[in-house]
């Protein structure tokens, strides 16, 4: 059983996530420039992450400048991130095939309205942290106060100008940058 209430994630938990990663495999990202899959890939490659799309039917050609891979198994490198751009059903399927990866990716994440509490329990019981119904890319912007520019409440308040760190517009979720150990 998790000790993971997927109903409420602590900020503690998605920036533990967020500073803990390098490499996100985008599953069900498109190459339609209107779907959320698309900017959350822009957006992830923006901050510094090295973002791979997973099309089958696009593999072998870009998505927002990138290679993608048919599957996850096709991916030449570690994935630390699963980000589940399909239905809630078919998430589990995927995060079968994450457990196939070797080493194990350190987190399944599945995206705004995908929820699977079976597939959930599958990745936790291999010690991978999962997490459902979120955005990386929300939460990203709203640890480190960006998505507060945008007139959405970030829960927090604050009169600190957000921080820049290296790179083009990279603002600190209270970490390191993607993949620095």
């Amino acid at each position: 059983m998790s000790s993971t209430n997927h109903d409420s994630y602590s900020d503690e938990y998605i920036r533990g996530i967020l500073n803990d990663v390098k490499t996100i495999a985008i599953v069900g990202a498109s190459a339609n420039t209107v779907r959320p899959s698309f900017f959350v890939t822009k957006y992830m490659l923006s901050k510094g992450y090295d973002v791979i799309p997973v099309n089958p039917g696009h593999a072998g050609r870009e998505i927002a400048g990138v290679l993608t891979y048919a599957s996850l198994a096709d991916i030449d490198r570690p994935v630390d991130i699963v980000d589940i751009f399909r239905n809630s059903q078919a998430a589990y399927g995927v995060v079968e095939e994450a457990l196939q990866l070797d080493p194990l990716p350190k987190a399944i994440w599945m995206q705004l309205e995908v929820r699977n509490d079976e597939a959930a329990r599958l990745a936790e019981a291999k010690g991978i942290k999962v997490v459902m119904n979120r955005c990386p890319k929300i939460e990203y912007a709203r640890l480190c106060g960006e998505i507060g520019w945008a007139g959405v409440s970030s829960r927090r308040i604050s009169a600190k100008k957000p921080k820049l760190q290296q790179g083009f517009q990279r603002f600190d979720i209270g970490g390191k940058p993607p993949g620095a150990r």
